[in-house]
This record gives C-alpha cells, sequence and structure tokens, in this order.
C-alpha cells in the first residue's frame, strides 16, 4: 500500500467522478514502473469503494473510539494545522488513512504502508489500529522527501506540482526542471531518481561551476527516460539543445501564442509560466538560461 506524500493546504473535495479519473490516471502513469497483469500482479484500488459507504456514528464508535485525541494532536502534521486552523475533515483524515491499512489488511493480506516521511503519523496510526484489534504482524516503511536547500517539497512551485502525467507536464518541462535544480541537490536526486552506479553518481556530483551542467544534463535525461520513456527524454534532450545552445530542434518544445504584440519579455516570461516572478525572470536571463530572437 503506497501512501502519496501530504499537503500543508485544504484537501479539495472531489466528486466520485473525479476520484475515479484520478485512480486510473494513477495507474496510467505507474504502470511504467509496475506490472497489472501476469503473475504476481500489482493490484490497485481506490478507498472511495468503502470509505464512501461507512456509517458515521459506527465508524466513530468502532475506529475513533481507538485514538486518542491528545496524541494526534502531538503529531507533527496536525501542529503545523494547529496555527492556519484544524477542520474535523481534516482532523479525520488520520482515522481514514488508518483504517484503509487495517481494510487492505483485511480483503488483500496488506502489511506493508510505504509513504514519504511526512506521512509517519498516518501510518503509524494504521499500524496501531490493526495492533489494537489483536494482529502484530504490520508495518510500515518511510522514505526521504526530495526538498530544496530551503526544506521545501521538490516539484512544489508557483505553477503547482511537478506532474509525472505529459498532458500536465510535458517531457520537456519535466526535463527543464530537473535540468535547472539547484547545483547542493544534484548528488541527492542522482542518488534518489536514477540508477547510475555510485562511483559514477560521486564524480557528477563532485564538478563545480559550470561543468555542473553537464552533470544537470546527464540528471534530467536519466529521469526523463525513467518516466516518460527513452524516446521522449531524446525529444526533450534535443529540444534543450536547440533552445539553449543553437543545436538540434526546437520542434518538441511546448510553445505559447501571445496575442499582444506590446507585451514585455518579463511579462511573457510571467504569461507563459516559465518563471514565477519578474525578478526570477531577470535572474534566469543573466544566467543565460533564456534567449529571445
Amino acid at each position: 500500500m503506497v501512501t502519496l506524500p501530504g499537503k500543508t493546504d485544504m484537501r479539495k473535495m472531489l466528486s466520485r467522478e473525479e476520484l475515479d479519473h484520478n485512480v486510473a490516471c494513477i495507474k496510467k502513469q505507474i504502470e511504467r514502473f509496475i506490472s497489472f497483469e501476469g503473475e504476481n500482479a500489482a493490484i490497485i484500488v481506490n478507498n472511495a469503494d468503502w470509505l464512501l459507504d461507512l456509517k458515521f456514528v459506527d465508524f466513530v464508535r468502532e475506529i475513533g473510539s481507538l485514538f486518542s485525541v491528545n496524541r494526534m494532536l502531538a503529531a507533527e502534521c496536525y501542529k503545523q494545522r494547529m496555527e492556519t486552523g484544524l477542520t474535523f475533515f481534516e482532523m479525520s483524515y488520520m482515522l481514514m488513512q488508518s483504517y484503509d491499512f487495517l481494510y487492505l489488511y483485511n480483503k488483500y493480506g496488506c502489511k506493508l504502508q510505504m509513504g514519504g516521511n511526512d506521512q509517519w503519523s498516518n501510518i503509524i496510526g494504521g499500524v496501531e489500529l490493526i495492533r489494537k484489534i489483536g494482529k502484530d504482524d504490520s508495518y510500515g516503511l518511510t522514505f526521504k522527501l526530495l526538498t530544496t536547500k530551503e526544506g521545501k517539497k521538490m516539484g512544489k512551485t508557483e505553477k503547482g506540482a511537478l506532474w509525472l502525467d505529459p498532458n500536465k507536464t510535458s517531457p520537456y518541462e519535466f526535463y527543464q526542471y530537473w535540468r535547472n535544480i539547484e547545483d547542493s541537490s544534484v548528488e541527492t536526486v542522482f542518488n534518489m531518481l536514477t540508477f547510475l552506479p555510485t562511483t559514477k553518481i560521486k564524480e557528477l556530483s563532485s564538478y563545480q561551476d559550470e561543468k555542473i551542467n553537464e552533470s544537470k544534463k546527464i540528471l534530467a535525461y536519466e529521469i526523463t527516460k525513467l518516466v516518460h520513456g527513452e524516446e521522449e527524454a531524446k525529444k526533450a534532450e534535443e529540444a534543450s539543445n536547440a533552445l539553449f545552445s543553437g543545436q538540434g530542434s526546437l520542434e518538441n518544445m511546448p510553445t505559447v501564442k501571445v496575442e499582444n504584440n506590446n507585451i514585455s519579455i518579463l511579462d511573457a516570461i510571467l504569461l507563459t509560466g516559465m518563471a514565477p516572478s519578474k525578478g526570477q525572470a531577470r535572474t534566469l536571463i543573466n544566467q543565460g538560461r533564456y534567449f529571445f530572437k
């Protein structure tokens, strides 16, 4: 059972149709990494199938009575929300996620729940819930999240998340994201998201100044190849080379049509979403990240 990392903003309420659509899209995205066919095939399920039919009184009596509000409020995921406001729905999220683990444990024999380390409290909630019903063979496993040097989750920008879905984040934009990460994050990202030998990673991560950009190109290509396939990775690489070094084809680079002929360069960059602010746009231009003709 894989739990996606939590959010710091209010969770959007979705209709059943939206939930089903999201599950189908998620399955399509992860088919590149795991198989849903053949021997030992993976199973993808939608927790709406069991959560939407729960009766409130029955749920709080049978499940809610096993949770301590004092202990829940001590969890980091709730501490962060206490200052901005914590709704009852948000408060109950740990109960629902814990119940998910219990349901999958009973129905499919699922004994391990994995997720980002920001999900530790919710995962432990599920483990303890299963143990409270008399079972002691459930476990939780968390893994390190990718963060910037400021400690913010990577992939979160003014534009929104970095999506695996090519319809939300094109392979070119995906490639460019990793091509432009901070120098200090190169080794961490290589280790977490590629299968290159550690000796090669050490070498690529040791480069300084302009040479580190060559390492970032390799990094961007390797991650894009894993997520979108080698063909799309080559197209993204070629488009990037054409844009920034004048070599290759621009055919696969996303384009935006601007109707206003009098718009400034900085406003055009903001309009296309290439930078979240004029200040950052100026910095990127000065660094040679953008050129215009």
